[in-house]
Order: structure tokens, then C-alpha cells, then sequence
């Protein structure tokens, strides 16, 4: 073992003081990635990176990690164990060495040869979990001399471990994470969990900033940069944030760990919540790196500032004749669409005011101050998303994606994503919560994420089984007569497609199967509706800011367009409820409808607000957010007869209003509420 640490040393030296290479899709290198003097530069061979993947292969990688671990170091040991000088010695060099090559080298090139055919994860894993609950950190002084004494003893470890074992989890196939639990078993992860979380908040908040690392990486002589204190700690923040958010997504998914464990205690404070807001701290910059370390109700606050924080800035806007638009019902969204599509990114930040047109072409009456909008909103939504119209498909679970087909249907298909996109930035920036339930692999577009295969039932189970059988086939796949092509079906047009150019010829063989299970995932999921998401996402950010969504994941995405899918408080409701038309708090008709209120099941409480604001869910800090305030008004005269005793409630959903007769029983208003949410909501009681 002790000839194999020698010449991963050497080889170390050497890897460090040469250029990065940059991988074959023509990457530049990240903000980490530490490149030679220019004076060396210049000199450097045209072939020289050739030269150096040549050389320094994958095969080769996977010999040097298996040969110093083979003999020294075990995944079967656990608990208190003391680490051996061995130990520490093998896994210093091996993670000095491939710290310094993934600086070095293309990923693409070393990667799944450490994940599948080395020990690396389960054995570095092994390793973290000891020290963690031992509670004591080796320091890597043979293999390291360069890095500062104070150097915490997780860095260099984590930082090799998280990019490969997050590459694995790029692969890995939802029965293998969950039910077979691989590559670590779900009680593993929850502690791998808790390690990254602690480690992350420390070189975020903790350990000093990048000044006084410069400082100590300037004294360096430049063949160690790469394995810098600096250039570790960058490296880290990095593979530890994409790890945890990975994780996070798993954690979504499935269950398998209570949020709170993905949340830093110290983020909990009000000061941490008043210093994101601020901007330019330290608190704001973690915001945008590890934005999962901070509760998502204290997001949500800091979102709504961002927000009205851009109103202010952007000063009062009055509802110009150029925002003033007549709309006819029937014809809603083509209408819209002609009229507000070549809206400004400043007039869209204004009041648009809408006038109806009805059937018979007359004005409907009414001012617009803000409710007849909101209606707007809700109908231009329902029409536009409504999969019959074209633009839009749903899942097996009813869950809305771009259609790869729209353009068949409609000409103007991208303008029209355009503008739904910024319809739905204009909702989130006015506080509108609309009922649109999107797939998670289309959100994840929101954050400009690529989904992989395990993101592939939610749109097509039955491919998903099909990949699934590939993957784990054990006889030769190239006898299966696959090729490197999809074929598309749309609205009776087929067509084939090459996943790679050349791909009518290429043959599906054991070696390439995972390649080719990738691109077809990536071709449905990715690929299919690029066009459509990006236009999508060019209209969303004209009001709603990159960096202000990129604080929440793809669920919390779909929690600020619809609101929360808990269960409803109706005390918090009640307390900021309106009354009009001589109701008030203590009259006995209010007190007789919040207690029959409180009687409904959760499934009509949620009917019942859908049947007076529109959406069957409430905003995510609470009523008093709602906007127009809920109101009830008495629905009947002082002098009101029998007749207007007995009937319905209605309601008026742009204003968020009630219309409630006075009832004189608590089973009559019971049975009359009832009948009136649910013929809104299409059911029939009779």
C-alpha cells in the first residue's frame, strides 16, 4: 500500500501543476477550476488535454483507488472503531488525488468509473459516518502539508465524496433508492443528511469568508493551488449544496426524512430572516446557494418583501387607457392575447383593467378596482390550461405539462406560452393564487433543472417500466434489435428520431444501455418541450425574478401559484373576515355560519373557499394576505320574506364576497351552504 500512496502523491504533484481541460461539450471550466500561469499557458501543446484524459483514464483512476483500499480499508466496520494510521493515510491520498482530477479533468470522463467500479462511495461513507460519531476528524498532514492546521478534517473528504455519490444518484432507479436502498440504506442518507447540512452552514456562515482564505491561499506557491484551502472550500459549497438539494428532491418525492433536517437552527432567527431581506449579506447570500437550509414560511416572507420591495421601487402606476381592455367571455383568451401579449415589462408591472363583453356584445357593468382582474385571472387560467384547448397535457394524475404537439394545433403556439407566462408571473406578483396543478418535471424548469429517469413515472409509467427492464436485463441487450431513436406520435403524425446523430446505426449493447435509457428519459421528459418551457419561462420572468424562484423547489414552486394544501384554519379566517349589509362579529347569523363552517370536512372547507375566491386553497401566510379581503354580506332586506329566507347563498369570487341570506336554523344554513358549493363545484345532491 505504501508504493501506491507514493504515487498517487507523485501523481497528485503532477495533476496539479497542469491545465484544466475542458470536457468534450465544450464546458468552461467552473469559477473553482483553477488554471496555470499564462506564461505556461501559451506554451502548452494544442493536444495536450488529448493527452492528458489519454493518460490519465478512467481504467487508471479506478486501479489506484481500488489498489489503496483494497487491503486497508472495509465498509463492514462501524460504530466506535478508531481509525488506523493506514486508514487516514490511504484516504488522504485518494482524496488529495481526486480533488486535484476533478479540477483537472471533464467529469464525464472519471465519473461513472469511480461510482460502479470502485469501492469509493460505500468505503468514504464508512469513513464520514466513523468520524461523525466518533465525534473527531483526522487531519490529513502527509498529504496536505500545504493546507492550514485549522483545516477542518470533513473538507477534503466531503468534497470527493459528494459529486460522485451524487453522480449515482443521477442513475439510480426508484425501486433501487427506496426499496432496495442504494446506494446507502434511507437511515444512512438521513445521517448523511445531517453531516452535509452542518458542514454546509459552516463554510456558508461559520468559517471565515473568502478575504482571509485568500490571504492564507496567496502565501502558496502556485503548483498548490488546487489543493488550496480555497479552492477545497469552493469546491465543497458547491458539492455539498447540489447534493443536499438532490437529496431534497428524493426526500419529495418520497419521504424519507422530516423536512426540519434539511433546516439550519441559526436560520430560524427573525435577525437571520431581517438580514436576507437587507440583500448583500451573508444571510442573503446563503438565500441563493443553500436556499433549503432556511425554513420555507421564513422563504416566503422574504419572497413577499422581494415584492413589494419591487412595487416600491417601481413607484405607484395608474391604470393607463393602454392598460384598459375590453374582453369578450366567449372569446377570453384570444382576446387577452391580442390585446395584452405586447404589454411592456412596466406596463405589466401596473394595473391592467379589464372590461367584460358579453354574448350579446354589451359592456358588463361594474368598475374594475382591482376584483374584476382577479376574475379575469381566473377564467383567462381556466380556459388557457384546459388540455382541450391544445396548449397543455396532463399526466396520469392530472398533473398539467407543456404538450410536445402544440404546434400542430396552434401556429402561434410559442407566443401564446410566452404569454401564459407572463399572465402567471402577473398573478404571483399581484398576490392571485390560481388552481393550476403543474407536473414536477415541468416546475423543475422553473429552476432551469434537467430531469433524469427517475423523474420519469410522473409522465409515462409504462416507459418507465419498459427502461426499468432494459437496465436490469441480464441477457445480451444487443439481441433486443434496439436502435438509437424514439418514435413520436402526435395527433397521428409519427415520426423518428435520432437520441444521437448517427443514431439509425447505432445498436443498443450492454456497454451503452445506460446511455441510451438517459437520452430516452432526457428526449420525454427534457428535449420534447424545451421550446415550449422556454418561451414559458421568458414571459414568467419578466415580473417574477430568476433569483427570487430559485429560493424554493419545484413543490414550493406549485404552493406559491395555488396556495397550501393543509388543512384550512378557520379561526385564522374568521379573524380577518369583513362584514357588509348589517352583519357583524356578534351578530348570531355570523356566529351561527362559522360553526357550521367548522362543522364542514376539511374536502368542503376547501370547496366552500374555492366557491368564494376562486381557489380551493389559502395563501400561504395566512388570510390576512388575502386579497380582496374576505367579506359576507347580508343577502336579503331587513323586511325579507320566507322567499328570500330560502335561498342559496352566492357569492362573488373577484371580491372575495359571500352573499349569505339570514337563515333562521343552523341545519337549514347547513343544508343551503352545501347545495350551494357543490352545485358550483358540479356535484349533484339530489
Amino acid at each position: 500500500m505504501n508504493q501506491a500512496v507514493d504515487f498517487v502523491a507523485v501523481s497528485t504533484s503532477l495533476l496539479e501543476a497542469l491545465p484544466t481541460v475542458k470536457s468534450s461539450a465544450g464546458e468552461k471550466p467552473a469559477d473553482n477550476d483553477v488554471t496555470v500561469d499564462e506564461e505556461f499557458r501559451e506554451t502548452l501543446n494544442a493536444d495536450l488535454g488529448r493527452q492528458i484524459c489519454t493518460a490519465i483514464d478512467s481504467c487508471l483512476l479506478q486501479h489506484l483507488v481500488n489498489a489503496l483500499f483494497g487491503d486497508t480499508l472495509h465498509t463492514g466496520i462501524s460504530g466506535r472503531d478508531e481509525l488506523s494510521n493506514g486508514e487516514v493515510e490511504a484516504i488522504g491520498a485518494v482524496c488529495a488525488f481526486l480533488h486535484v482530477t476533478f479540477s483537472t479533468l471533464p467529469l464525464e470522463l472519471v465519473m461513472t468509473g469511480l461510482a460502479y467500479r470502485t469501492e469509493l462511495v460505500p468505503v468514504l461513507w464508512n469513513f464520514i459516518k466513523r468520524c461523525h460519531e466518533n465525534q473527531r476528524w483526522p487531519i490529513f498532514s502527509k498529504q496536505t502539508v500545504h493546507l492550514p492546521g485549522d483545516t477542518p478534517g470533513w473538507l477534503l473528504p466531503l468534497a470527493v465524496f459528494c459529486p460522485v455519490y451524487k453522480h449515482m444518484l443521477m442513475i439510480v432507479d426508484n425501486e433501487e433508492f427506496y426499496e432496495q436502498e442504494k446506494p446507502l440504506s434511507l437511515s444512512d442518507t438521513r445521517c448523511l443528511i445531517i453531516i452535509l447540512k452542518q458542514a454546509l452552514w459552516q463554510l456558508l456562515w461559520t468559517i471565515p469568508t473568502h478575504a482571509s482564505s485568500q490571504k492564507i491561499s496567496s502565501s502558496l506557491s502556485s503548483s498548490h493551488k488546487k489543493l488550496s484551502v480555497e479552492s477545497i472550500q469552493n469546491r465543497s459549497r458547491d458539492v455539498i449544496s447540489k447534493l443536499l438539494s438532490q437529496l431534497q428532491d428524493w426526500n419529495n418525492r418520497r419521504p424519507f426524512a422530516p423536512g426540519i433536517d434539511f433546516h439550519s437552527q441559526e436560520a430560524m432567527s427573525e435577525t437571520f430572516v431581517s438580514q436576507a431581506i437587507l440583500g448583500n449579506t451573508r444571510a442573503s447570500e446563503i438565500l441563493k446557494q443553500a436556499p433549503f437550509l432556511v425554513p420555507f414560511t421564513s422563504r416566503v416572507r422574504i419572497f413577499t418583501s422581494m415584492l413589494a420591495a419591487s412595487k416600491e421601487r417601481y413607484g405607484p402606476h395608474r391604470a393607463l387607457p393602454r392598460n384598459q381592455f375590453k374582453i369578450r367571455r366567449s372569446r377570453i383568451l384570444e382576446d387577452a392575447f391580442n390585446q395584452l401579449s405586447m404589454l411592456s415589462e412596466e406596463d405589466l408591472r401596473g394595473p391592467i383593467r379589464v372590461t367584460f363583453v358579453n354574448e350579446f356584445g354589451v359592456e358588463e357593468a361594474g368598475i374594475d378596482g382591482g376584483g374584476i382582474f382577479k376574475d379575469f385571472m381566473e377564467n383567462i387560467t381556466q380556459t388557457a390550461f384546459d388540455v382541450q384547448y391544445g396548449l397543455f397535457k396532463e399526466t396520469a394524475d392530472h398533473l398539467l405539462y407543456p404538450n410536445p404537439g402544440s404546434g400542430l394545433i396552434h401556429e402561434q403556439h410559442l407566443q401564446f406560452f410566452h404569454f401564459l407566462g407572463s399572465l402567471l408571473g402577473k398573478a404571483m406578483y399581484e398576490g392571485i393564487l390560481v388552481d393550476i396543478p403543474f407536473a414536477t418535471f415541468f416546475l423543475s424548469k422553473f429552476k432551469r433543472k434537467h430531469n433524469y429517469l427517475h423523474d420519469l413515472p410522473s409522465l409515462d409509467q409504462e416507459l418507465y417500466r419498459h427502461l426499468l427492464f432494459l437496465k436490469h436485463y441480464e441477457g445480451d441487450v444487443s439481441e433486443l434489435e434496439l436502435y438509437f431513436v424514439i418514435v413520436t406520435n402526435e395527433y397521428g403524425e409519427q415520426r423518428e428520431e435520432e437520441l444521437l446523430p448517427g443514431g439509425k446505426e447505432k445498436r443498443v449493447t450492454n456497454d451503452n444501455v445506460i446511455q441510451f435509457i438517459h437520452l430516452i428519459s432526457n428526449h420525454r421528459l427534457n428535449y420534447q418541450i424545451r421550446h415550449q418551457s422556454s418561451h414559458f419561462l421568458r414571459g414568467f420572468e419578466q415580473l417574477i425574478q430568476k433569483e427570487w424562484i430559485e429560493m424554493f423547489d419545484e413543490h414550493e414552486i406549485q404552493l406559491l401559484i395555488s396556495g397550501s394544501l393543509e388543512s384550512m384554519d378557520i379561526d385564522d379566517l374568521c379573524s380577518n373576515a369583513h362584514y357588509s349589509g348589517g352583519y357583524h362579529p356578534d351578530h348570531h347569523v355570523i356566529q351561527m355560519f362559522w360553526e357550521v363552517l367548522k362543522s364542514f370536512s376539511l374536502e368542503y372547507q376547501k370547496k366552500f373557499l374555492k366557491f368564494v375566491t376562486g381557489c380551493s386553497r389559502g395563501p400561504l401566510l395566512g388570510f390576512k394576505h388575502l386579497e380582496p379581503q374576505f367579506c359576507i354580506q347580508r343577502a336579503a332586506p331587513l323586511n325579507a320574506s320566507e322567499e328570500d329566507l330560502d335561498r342559496l347563498p352566492t357569492s362573488a369570487t373577484c371580491m372575495n364576497l359571500l352573499k349569505l341570506p339570514p337563515y333562521k336554523t343552523k341545519e337549514q344554513m347547513q343544508t343551503k351552504l352545501m347545495y350551494a358549493i357543490s352545485a358550483d363545484a358540479g356535484f349533484d345532491l339530489s
